[in-house]
């Protein structure tokens, strides 16, 4: 069994705001993999459901982000978990916009809703690294994470959406490549291959292409003889 938890803070007010996409994230999951209802339970809110042969339970703390550790503690030791068993997906600001990344233990590298996971289980459980951008100075990170993605947004938005919640099975699988993959293919799918054929456009302004020159087949006398003519 595995927990998945989707780091935020609760109430619409804040639903849209970038330090929500770990919210968003297990939202599309549950909708997209056919979880169950959301009922409350563990100070938090809680879907289950299974991916591939693995049960697993999809939970957003209700805390508010600095206590999040409150409730993903109760959740595990309810389900009498190990951390390795919880994968937190959460906001990263050192990542680009559209950017994820799958990572395993170390520091919370300040970001709150981290450190109180940290205080309850430890560094040892899976984090979804999911990019959002930094405002470019640390002084301006609280109201750019406490703030609406842009229109601009969307569509990286979306994409990183589903491309989450089409890999999760390969990371329930503990196979975060398959995972990154997945991801991959939303964000940045395939071009076809192939040459482009030029437009009509520029097809009609190309240089015709110059004759090749005929062979000269004067003899040498021939040659000379016709310069002094």
């Amino acid at each position: 069994m595995k927990l998945f938890v989707g780091l935020g803070n609760p109430g619409s007010k804040y639903a849209g705001h970038r330090h929500n996409i770990g919210y968003m994230a297990v939202n599309r999951i549950a909708d997209d993999n056919g979880f169950g209802p959301w009922k409350s339970k563990f100070q938090g809110v809680i879907s289950e459901g299974r991916l591939g042969g693995e049960k697993i339970v999809l939970l957003k703390p209700e805390t508010y982000m600095n206590n999040s550790g409150q409730s993903v503690g109760e959740a595990m030791r309810f389900f009498k978990l190990e951390p390795q068993d919880v994968t937190v997906l959460h906001d990263e600001i050192d990542l680009a916009p559209g950017k994820v990344r799958v990572k395993v233990g170390g520091g919370h590298a300040g970001h709150n809703g981290l450190r109180s996971v940290h205080a309850h289980l430890g560094d040892g459980y899976e984090r979804v690294r999911l990019g959002v951008g930094h405002p470019g100075h640390k002084d301006r990170v609280p109201s750019y994470v406490l703030h609406d993605f842009s229109k601009a947004d969307q569509d990286w938005l979306d994409d990183v959406l589903r491309g989450v919640a089409d890999g999760i099975p390969h990371l329930a699988a503990g196979d975060p490549g398959k995972f990154m993959n997945a991801v991959a293919l939303k964000v940045n799918p395939p071009r076809s291959g192939g040459v482009a054929k030029p437009d009509a456009k520029s097809a009609q302004s190309a240089p015709e292409p110059e004759p090749e020159p005929e062979p000269d087949t004067r003899s040498a006398l021939q040659r000379l003889a016709d310069r002094f003519r």
